[in-house]
């Protein structure tokens, strides 16, 4: 059995000024998982050592926690696949305030789950006198987001979470997505509007953390990609971000390639005044220091070539009965 070094993440507000790094030493059982090695070091070397745990199964979630750098369901990763240079790092969760050793206060994270109403809230005036049934097809359609067990995870690796405590998160945009797309559910548009707006759907960087980090099938950015395509369907575009999306295509599908110039008074909305003079400082900065986009673009190899993707793509989107598959001589 291999001998390796936990370092694990220490804090005691009532002891502690700061926090601080202890090294605890363990012969690795094979098969051993990383919470398994948690419980050996608490029960035989320091039993003041704190963190969240319960069914050890996969299921509840409780024991996320961050390993060399990355959140983890500990119960779910085997210890020996954690191990570099003979140290395994231990974290408390990202993006939410330390209250002992690896316990972290998920209130934020439970305050943005709210924010999305998550509950079903189907249509009262039916009355229905049985239960409200859904076809095979219809649940497959929600199967992978209801997979989602709030374990954190993807809360606490967020990018954006990082520079903006403000944004819904990964975790309660794929609880949204699950109600947008669940046939019994009467507040799709309302749920759609409201996930669009400032802090919501659109302000995902696309980084991808969320997904990797996920331990079940939720897949956080896939589920955010999902509901921003259902919003732009369902004609929900007065919002920076829908603009930005329909400028992008306006621009690349007429040239060929981006005019950088067009999409920030383009999302913004050409019309919104204080906004556009928003935009005024930064692009004089951007002036100042040659960074601004040409006004002239210089041409470009197989701009034709684009134009004709975008060309069968937008007469797919009208016309879908065309072709038997979406992406039959275009791509997104």
């Amino acid at each position: 059995m291999a001998q390796v070094t936990f370092r694990i993440f220490r804090f005691d507000p009532e002891k502690d000024k700061e926090s601080r790094y202890q090294d605890y030493e363990l012969e690795l059982e094979p098969g051993i998982t990383l919470l398994n090695s948690l419980n050996r070091i608490k029960s035989e070397q320091d039993s003041s050592l704190t963190y969240r745990m319960s069914c050890g199964s996969a299921i509840c979630g409780s024991c996320a926690m961050r390993v060399n750098g990355h959140a983890l369901l500990a119960c779910k990763t085997q210890a020996s696949g954690l191990v570099k240079d003979g140290v395994i790092q231990v974290d408390p969760l990202g993006n939410m305030e330390v209250l002992k050793d690896l316990v972290v206060d998920l209130e934020p994270f439970w305050k943005s789950l709210k924010q999305v109403d998550p509950w079903l809230q189907p249509d009262v005036s039916d009355n229905p006198e049985n239960e409200r049934l859904q076809t095979p097809e219809q649940f497959q359609r929600i199967d992978d987001a209801t997979t989602c067990i709030l374990c954190g995870a993807c809360y606490s690796d967020c990018n954006v979470l990082g520079v903006d405590q403000e944004f819904l998160g990964p975790a309660s945009l794929a609880k949204a997505n699950r109600f947008i797309f669940d046939s019994r559910d009467a507040k799709t548009r309302d749920r759609i509007e409201f996930i669009s707006e400032m802090n919501g759907v659109w302000d995902c960087t696309h980084c991808g953390e969320c997904s990797t980090r996920c331990p079940t099938e939720a897949k956080p950015l896939a589920r955010i990609m999902e509901v921003r395509e259902a919003a732009m369907q369902a004609g929900v575009h007065n919002n920076n971000g829908a603009r930005h999306a329909l400028g992008f295509r306006e621009t690349v599908g007429r040239s060929g390639r981006l005019n950088e110039n067009y999409l920030p008074p383009r999302s913004v909305g050409f019309l919104n005044i204080p906004a556009l003079i928003g935009l005024a400082p930064v692009g004089l900065r951007m002036f100042m220091r040659g960074k601004n986009p040409p006004i002239i673009h210089h041409s470009i190899d197989k701009a034709d070539e684009v134009r004709k993707i975008f060309s069968k793509f937008e007469d797919y989107r009208h016309h879908p009965t065309r072709s038997s598959r979406p992406d039959d001589g275009a791509s997104d």
